[in-house]
């Protein structure tokens, strides 16, 4: 088995290219997903969460408003905040791998893969990019979103350029969609024939 790291910045990208390994017949783990899975309702964190940040929790698990707020330019509660989150997540992608054990390629979809050494757990990382007027501006058409906030999320991540440069592979989302599906296609076949299947 292959086990592909998929990452990049905010806006680049990533949940598109995710789907299209997919549509491939690729397992993917989809760490944001598994996140959201961890700390809806009833999930598995939501009393640990609660318990760091009161206030931040509800009837629908987490609030992700109310609790970015309690730690966004506050290093040491994001630091809390992953020592809940970075664990329980780690467990449910080693479940995935299980299950998905006999599959010569699997993807896991990590946002900060870098930031926080999950780059050394896989086998190959692809980046996916944008130039910057794009990926602000899939940003900044998001619900909630507002230029002071997409700052402090980048501000936390790699920049695009260093990610690009510790890669193995590199698409691009700044062009038609058929083509980065077609260079997603590529890639899997050149993976899938590097291990003669």
């Amino acid at each position: 088995m292959i086990v592909l790291g998929l990452t990049g910045s905010i806006g680049m990208g990533k949940s598109t290219v995710a789907q299209m390994f997919r549509d491939e017949g690729v397992p993917v783990f989809d760490a944001d997903a598994c996140v959201h899975q961890l700390q809806g309702p009833g999930g598995k964190l939501v009393s640990a969460i609660e318990a760091a940040f009161p206030g931040t929790t509800g009837p629908k698990g987490v609030d992700r408003v109310a609790l970015g707020q309690a730690v966004l330019g506050n290093d040491a509660a994001m630091r809390r905040l992953e020592g809940i989150v970075h664990p329980a997540v780690q467990a449910e992608r080693l479940a995935f791998l299980a299950t998905h054990a006999r599959s010569p390629l699997v993807v896991i979809d990590v946002p900060l893969l870098f930031e926080t050494g999950g780059d050394k757990s896989v086998d190959k990382v692809l980046v996916v990019s944008a130039e910057p007027a794009v990926q602000e501006a899939r940003v900044l058409a998001r619900a909630g979103m507002n230029s002071p906030k997409f700052q402090a999320i980048i501000a936390r991540q790699l920049p695009d350029a260093d990610k690009r440069a510790r890669a193995d592979h590199v698409i691009a989302t700044d062009i038609p969609l058929a083509e980065t599906r077609e260079k997603v296609r590529a890639l899997i076949t050149c993976m899938r024939d590097s291990e003669g299947r």
